[in-house]
């Protein structure tokens, strides 16, 4: 009992981290109907930058790095995000959907190789900015100061999201756009704006998902994007492409899936879990847990 409550607990830290990538795609998905696939690859730039940011800062200073580490991640990758949507995605908004499907396949690509070229395809290993001390230990389950931290930062990143999509003129903006662009747009919402804020607001949830994987895996590549970013796409589309509360939830349960399966099976099956899920949830419940199925007229 002791090992399967631990894995609980572990499974929940990269859930939660799961969760802020998936619900960067959700939130670009409800207001465009896009899967951005180059989300994963921002998620690679904000572990980037907060590794170059936490080189600068002068080390010993703890909590204080790493918020400075966070903040410049979530505010490099917002910026960059509002960027390849005004630069890649606005030109493809009336186009057929499979253009702007591959775009966002391009765009990942390009982010990926000019990754290895800006900060080389050695890995690096990031700074140990918040020592990995036990924080709490009870009959043999142990929660260390990284996965308090990985909790933390999520449900107040969560509440803070929530709170600007359902109590912010912006947020009933943002939800009136994915209703109708058309009936938005009648009732003089700037469809141009809410779109980029969307794309500045699901990049910073992954730039500082990257942060919080870092402190718990540091070791960082230019690469490290791709399978994070097909297993939070999953976790989306688990809990409902499109619904906030999904996204968190599918995240929570893809990262304790994936963590019995590494525990109690092979480490060999665990990347396979994604797909393996992505076909159940296709099959038995294509709209995904909170999601809601829409007829279409054609």
């Amino acid at each position: 009992m002791t090992e399967f409550l631990q894995q609980i607990i572990n499974g929940l830290a990269w859930g939660a981290i799961y969760g802020l990538i998936a619900l960067g795609y959700t939130m670009v998905y409800g207001v465009l109907r896009l899967i951005n696939f180059a989300h994963g690859d921002i998620y690679m730039v904000g572990a980037m930058v907060g590794y170059y940011v936490a080189r600068w800062i002068p080390q010993g200073t703890g909590l204080a790095s790493f918020l400075s580490s966070l903040l410049a991640a979530m505010i490099v990758c917002g910026l960059l995000g509002a960027l390849i949507e005004r630069l890649a995605y606005k030109p493809l908004r009336h186009a057929p959907r499979i253009n702007a499907l591959i775009t966002a396949i391009g765009v990942s690509l390009f982010l990926e190789y000019a990754g290895q070229l800006l900060f080389g395809a050695d890995p690096k290993f990031f700074p140990n900015l918040i020592a990995d001390k036990v924080f709490l230990q009870w009959h043999g389950i142990v929660i260390n100061q990284i996965q308090v931290l990985i909790f933390s930062v999520t449900i107040v990143l969560m509440v803070l999201i929530h709170t600007i999509v359902q109590k912010t003129r912006l947020g009933k903006a943002m939800r009136a756009v994915s209703f109708s662009h058309t009936a938005s747009q009648l009732v003089g919402i700037n469809l141009n704006a809410v779109i980029t804020f969307t794309f500045v607001l699901g990049s910073s949830l992954a730039g500082a998902a990257g942060i919080l994987v870092s402190l718990s895996n540091p070791k960082i590549e230019p690469m490290m994007g791709i399978m994070p970013g097909l297993k939070a796409f999953v976790a989306a589309v688990l809990g409902g492409i499109g619904s906030i509360p999904g996204a968190l939830v599918g995240g929570l349960l893809m990262g304790l899936s994936e963590t019995f399966v590494v525990g109690y099976i092979s480490s060999t099956y665990r990347d396979a879990l994604a797909f393996l899920l992505l076909i159940v949830i296709l099959l038995v419940r294509p709209s995904g847990l909170f999601g809601r199925s829409t007829a279409e007229k054609v």
